[in-house]
């Protein structure tokens, strides 16, 4: 079992670290928490919140090519309860260069809004609270 004290990170190929980076950054509001050149072959950032225990990286390995998402199903999803942080927060994405795409499960649809990056991975906000 993994320690309830762990952090999470989720990691993205692109052929953007720059401009990926800034979309999320002033999207999301995310810190930029370290950055790498030729690290073993790989370029790439950390983003997230010093204090939240999940962080994004994007990372690009040299010479290689990685194209866009794989399918419209590779999603991050943020609940926001507050529905005015929540038009806050999609206005910022789309100020920071996302597209209001339709999800193709229609459930992020009933209280939501997805969005989509230009490596065509998705952003879904949701205006509710989480709950199980």
């Amino acid at each position: 079992m993994i320690p309830l004290d762990s952090t999470l990170r989720v990691v993205r190929p692109t052929d953007n670290v720059t401009q990926i980076a800034a979309m999320y950054q002033q999207a999301l509001g995310f810190d930029l928490l370290k950055q790498f050149e030729d690290y073993d072959g790989f370029d790439g950032v950390v983003l997230g919140h010093k204090k939240h225990p999940y962080h994004i990286e994007f990372v690009h390995k040299i010479g290689s090519e990685v194209g866009t998402a794989p399918s419209n199903e590779h999603l991050l999803v943020f609940y926001v309860d507050c529905s005015q942080a929540w038009e806050r927060a999609c206005r910022h994405m789309i100020d920071a260069g996302f597209s209001v795409v339709e999800s193709s499960n229609p459930y992020w649809e009933q209280v939501g809004k997805t969005f989509e990056d230009i490596d065509g991975y998705r952003v879904v906000l949701q205006n509710r609270d989480w709950d199980f």
